[in-house]
């Protein structure tokens, strides 16, 4: 047997906290604390109350304010937590304790309420552009937003193709990825936007664009942008009109708000179905190379690696550092220029070293993975729980995390999209 309690309100409609409902407000209450209660709301058909008033749902009288009772089960430990918000919101009713014999607590787990709407957590007013804005307008406009997309809208603000990062190096020639411009001094950084030229957003956007209402159901939302491999869709009204932009963000970011503390339920041995852990979802492609690998190697791997950037680990896979382009932008910052180059693949010969009379490819075999790798590093368990390795990543702001296990060896890397294709699946 497991130690519960039985809360018990009797109050009535009429009865208010903060201006609400009593019944919605103990609800929400409830909800916002995370823990393993139930809460069951009931209305009476007919009731009397102290003060002598009789309430009916009979049609020759007329019915109002009639009896509500609210009943909450939960673990023992969780009662006095609980009680000391409740006897604050109930001023008008009566709270009642009961032990409760319970044999078996079991949940199935979700990743956010199934009656969560697209419109309940997309990103409103959402920035835009029109097919005749230019690359260079909107590659400025992308470089000041959080994202790496953004939707075309016609006249009537109807979303007609979507503009990403890929379009733009893709079919627009932008020689480098967003974050690697964000890098970069003012002056190479307009240089290498002002390369697209006076081309256009038609020129380049992606249609069919693939939308979806705002009405919709959240979990038809996650199962839209899986099934069609997009990071972010843009959210119509019922004119058909740009209402919101939904991406990866804030579907995570609902996860941090809505997801109950599992470890926790699990301590209360309370049975949790379909708890999946990071090892279930983590990329064991991962590109691995030693502190003495060469830079040229290493830029090597990083170019045909979609995760862009390599683990750097020791004799016994143990992970020492992580190596991206940033990282050796930053090292190489007097000669940035030429390691653009060699990331873009612009087939032109460096400038000469006038210090060191030497290509920048010479001084890569001189130089290994050591001198120019972050350890500084945010890493996570491979047994944590996906909703623990979501709020990480959303509070630090990162998109991929490598994973380690309990001895500190490398085992791979977990990226949003992994988060969103493999850790949702048939979980709503």
């Amino acid at each position: 047997m497991v130690n519960y309690k039985a809360i018990e309100i009797f109050t009535s409609e009429e009865a208010r906290y903060l201006k609400k409902p009593l019944s919605d407000a103990v609800m929400q209450y409830i909800k916002e604390l995370k823990i393993a209660a139930r809460c069951i709301i009931t209305r009476g058909v007919a009731g009397c109350y102290e003060n002598g008033e009789l309430t009916t749902t009979r049609l020759e009288i007329l019915s109002f304010n009639l009896p509500v009772r609210i009943y909450i089960i939960l673990p023992e430990a969780e009662t006095d937590r609980v009680l000391n918000g409740l006897n604050e919101m109930v001023t008008d009713g009566i709270i009642a304790l009961h032990d409760l014999s319970v044999i078996s607590h079991r949940t199935c787990k979700s990743f956010f309420p199934r009656q969560l709407l697209v419109r309940d957590v997309m990103t409103n007013n959402p920035k835009y552009i029109t097919a005749n804005t230019t690359l260079s307008d909107t590659t400025r406009l992308l470089l000041s937003c959080l994202f790496t997309g953004l939707p075309v809208i016609d006249d009537q603000k109807r979303p007609i193709g979507m503009v990403t990062q890929g379009d733009l190096i893709y079919k627009g020639g932008l020689p480098l990825r967003l974050g690697l411009l964000k890098e970069s001094d003012n002056d190479s950084r307009e240089s290498l936007i002002n390369q697209l030229g006076s081309r256009y957003v038609s020129e380049v956007m992606t249609t069919p664009v693939i939308t979806i209402s705002e009405n919709k159901k959240l979990a038809d939302a996650v199962e839209l942008m899986e099934e069609k491999g997009v990071k972010r869709l843009p959210v119509t009204d019922a004119q058909g009109s740009l209402a919101g932009m939904l991406s990866r963000i804030d579907i995570f970011r609902t996860v941090m708000r809505e997801a109950p503390d599992w470890n926790a339920f699990k301590a209360q041995k309370i049975e949790v179905k379909h708890l999946k852990q990071v090892k279930d979802i983590l990329r064991r492609d991962t590109q691995t190379v030693f502190p003495e690998t060469t830079l040229d190697e290493v830029i090597r791997i990083i170019d045909r690696n979609d995760i862009q950037r390599v683990a750097v680990i020791d004799g016994n896979e143990k992970l020492v550092g992580l190596i991206s382009d940033r990282d050796l932008l930053r090292y190489f910052r007097p000669d940035r220029e030429k390691v653009w180059h060699l990331f873009t693949k612009i087939k032109r010969p460096f400038k000469s070293d006038a210090d060191r009379q030497e290509t920048l490819q010479q001084r890569l075999i001189k130089i290994t993975a050591e001198a120019v790798m972050t350890t500084t590093l945010i890493t996570v368990d491979e047994e944590m729980l996906i909703e623990d390795a979501i709020r990480l990543m959303v509070e630090k702001g990162l998109k991929r995390l490598p994973v380690v296990n309990a001895e500190g060896r490398f085992k791979g890397m977990i990226s949003r999209d992994s988060l969103l294709r493999t850790g949702f699946c048939n979980l709503n």
